[in-house]
């Protein structure tokens, strides 16, 4: 299922996208489901997609994206996980997974605007897939490492290059208030292939292709992530894990691009969607 997380004058709603459109219900509705944060620690999507389904015809253009995720535990981002990317940027490979974290409060919904800070010009895009965790585990085999991913969806992991870089820890300048997105789709993993393998993800700006690459390139899948995250940590429901980004970021860029107020930045995955942004100055 491909379930919407949207406001309407104030009042949450949620929504399956049908053959027809958007159906869905109000949290005013006596038989609302819950939030999808509710849903998937519940384990109750499927029966709540079923009841979405069955719901109210909903007019995509007159409500207000929302975040699909507003509680998750972890934010867990992975660096340089394109071969591309980690070349781009004079990295080698990472023998291992180079993590680090974002948190809830700094994301925006799909068509929310990103904030350009007023302390830095160096305000990069990074498109990339999400895998959020459905099932709780520790030490998870990789062989069942996507039995515990319950769904996908995308990101933009808006990054301010020189706080980024000023110190060999990322967390400043990956943290900057109204600086990433996330959206606008949460689809099941039985929607796409094992893993999400082998989908186009593409990220434009003002319209035109900055990034392109496929998830296939990705150095540790998703699987694999999972297997060497929940190795260090247990992985809880609602977690979200941040693929990585493939090249083409402004920072590599010979000038450098950067995003600023006007421009309008997008990133789409080929069976996800396109989650948009516009960006504007604090």
């Amino acid at each position: 299922m491909r379930f919407f997380a949207f406001t309407r004058d104030g009042v949450a709603g949620l929504a399956v996208r049908t053959d027809t459109g958007l159906a869905g219900l109000m949290a005013e509705d006596a038989s609302y489901t819950g939030s999808l944060d509710d849903l998937i620690r519940s384990g109750r999507l499927a029966a709540a997609g079923k009841v979405l389904a069955a719901g109210d015809a909903i007019d995509e253009a007159s409500v207000t994206p929302a975040l699909p995720f507003r509680r998750a535990g972890k934010v867990l981002c992975v660096g340089l996980n394109y071969a591309d990317h980690a070349a781009e940027t004079n990295h080698a490979p990472p023998p291992y997974p180079t993590v680090f974290v974002r948190f809830n409060d700094n994301l925006v919904a799909h068509e929310g605007a990103l904030v350009k800070p007023a302390a830095s010009e160096q305000f990069d895009y990074e498109g990339e897939m999400v895998a959020v965790i459905g099932k709780r585990g520790r030490s998870i085999p990789k062989a069942q490492a996507l039995a515990h991913v319950a769904g996908y969806t995308l990101f933009n992991d808006g990054s301010i290059r020189d706080f980024q870089m000023a110190t060999p820890q990322w967390t400043l300048g990956k943290n900057f208030d109204a600086t990433g997105a996330m959206g606008p789709d949460f689809v099941t993993a039985d929607m796409l292939p094992e893993g999400a393998s082998g989908l186009a993800i593409r990220t434009r700006l003002n319209g035109e292709v900055v990034q392109e690459s496929n998830t296939a390139q990705l150095i540790y899948d998703v699987a694999t992530l999972v297997e060497k995250l929940s190795a260090v940590m247990t992985l809880e429901v609602g977690d979200l894990i941040v693929t990585g980004t493939p090249a083409g970021v402004g920072m590599a860029r010979k000038p450098p691009l950067w995003m600023k107020a006007g421009d309008v930045v997008e990133v789409e995955v080929e069976g996800i969607g396109v989650l948009r942004n516009p960006v504007v100055a604090e």
